[in-house]
């Protein structure tokens, strides 16, 4: 298992960078607002990646001093504490988070500070939200999941495998359960709409379900994200001879979290609200960078078909040569 995901951990990691780097380029107020005001939350799923990259690349080096199991429990923490908090984070673009921005703080030369969080939890206050924990239990078990499905494809074991089916109906099982009570409750609670005319922000019922209803495409891409992600794990359970779920349930995790940020930042609505002061609320308009920018990485964006075909050709390399036990015993380059 471990020599199975430590082929692609840089995968991964470099994602999350990116993200971050992209999020940072197109929305600088949303960076220094989330990640320098909810620092805390931010810095323990970097630091759990940090972990996870240590442990891959030192587990089994000759004389290590914390021992190869401590490095297994750094992996056990991030793949535990990183898929929570993520989800977590994701969450407060649909629940609100407790910050304040004044621009006009700009001009003050003593503290030129735009946003303030208003608490010392500093993102960790996310968890006290039984909605931001519901859906970061759902991201837990999506991880798992989808860990179970690359197994499936990934390693030649009938004996492994048969354990990995019989594991994917109960994650499967928790992984719905959390995420629908999410989907639902979302989809009819109020959001946070902002007026076209006035830009003033409010709470309108419905908001998220209206927004999938008056945005056609975005539904259609979020049932056929669902309809993917179901096919792959149904198929993989009902189907003993079956491997390839891991491609399906990728791909329709990729368009399901794709449509719930679309809908969650189209539509006049703000994609990072405040519960503290809903005019502090960052929206597409008031949170993005200069034009000159957005043109720049509009130009740079071309490159983004040829960045998702060297990630298929990387993944399809790597996914040529199954893991096998022969293999393992054979010795060779291993974590």
């Amino acid at each position: 298992m471990v020599n199975s995901t430590g082929r692609k951990w840089e995968f991964t990691f470099t994602t999350l960078v990116t993200f971050g780097g992209a999020f940072f380029a197109s929305f600088p107020l949303f960076y220094s607002t989330s990640f320098g005001g909810a620092y805390w939350l931010w810095m323990i799923i970097l630091f759990s990646f940090v972990l996870q990259a240590v442990s891959y690349e030192f587990q089994s080096k000759a004389g290590n001093l914390l021992g190869k199991k401590t490095y297994q429990v750094f992996l056990v923490i991030n793949g535990v504490v990183g898929p929570v908090l993520l989800g977590g984070a994701v969450a407060t673009f649909f629940t609100g988070s407790d910050f304040y921005v004044n621009k006009a703080n700009m001009t003050d030369t003593l503290m030129p500070v735009i946003s303030q969080w208003g608490n010392g939890w500093h993102g960790l206050d996310a968890l006290t939200n039984i909605w931001n924990v519901v859906l970061g239990v759902a991201v837990f078990f999506l991880a798992r999941v989808l860990g179970i499905l690359y197994f499936i494809n990934n390693i030649v074991d009938k004996t492994f495998t048969d354990k990995c089916r019989r594991a994917l109906v109960v994650n499967a099982g928790l992984f719905l359960v959390f995420f629908l009570a999410f989907v639902i409750r979302t989809l009819f609670a109020e959001g946070f709409a902002v007026n076209p005319d006035t830009l003033q922000v409010y709470m309108q019922p419905y908001k998220y379900f209206t927004n999938f209803i008056e945005m056609p495409a975005i539904l259609i891409l979020f049932l056929i994200g669902v309809v993917l992600v179901l096919f792959g794990i149904g198929k993989t359970i009902l189907k003993d001879k079956f491997t390839k779920g891991i491609w399906f349930a990728g791909i329709g995790t990729v368009f399901t979290v794709l449509a719930l940020f679309l809908v969650a930042g189209y539509n006049n609505t703000a994609f990072y609200p405040s519960s503290t002061d809903l005019q502090s609320s960052l929206t597409l308009a008031n949170s993005c960078s200069s034009e000159f920018t957005l043109k720049t990485m509009a130009y740079v964006s071309i490159m983004v078909p040829f960045v998702i075909a060297y990630i298929f050709y990387a993944w399809r390399s790597l996914d040529r040569h199954k893991i096998t036990e022969e293999e393992m015993n054979k010795g060779g380059h291993s974590y």
